[in-house]
């Protein structure tokens, strides 16, 4: 029998990525200016924790 932990520490994470997702997504379809742009907008609200992870990394020149 194995015993399920749960990580509750980990709660607060998925909050702020959520908020984050929801802000991203109305910034980019708020400021699309075609079909397209808001397609795009959506993989880009979905992909910005990579961005903001690989420019401060390019800051702090890792």
């Amino acid at each position: 029998m194995t015993k399920k932990i749960k990580c509750k520490s980990c709660e607060g994470g998925s909050a702020v990525y959520c908020l984050g997702l929801l802000g991203a997504l109305v910034y980019y379809i708020s400021t699309a200016t075609s079909f397209w742009d808001g397609f795009i907008g959506i993989f880009k609200a979905l992909l910005w924790p990579a961005f903001v992870v690989y420019e401060v990394m390019k800051f702090l020149g890792m």
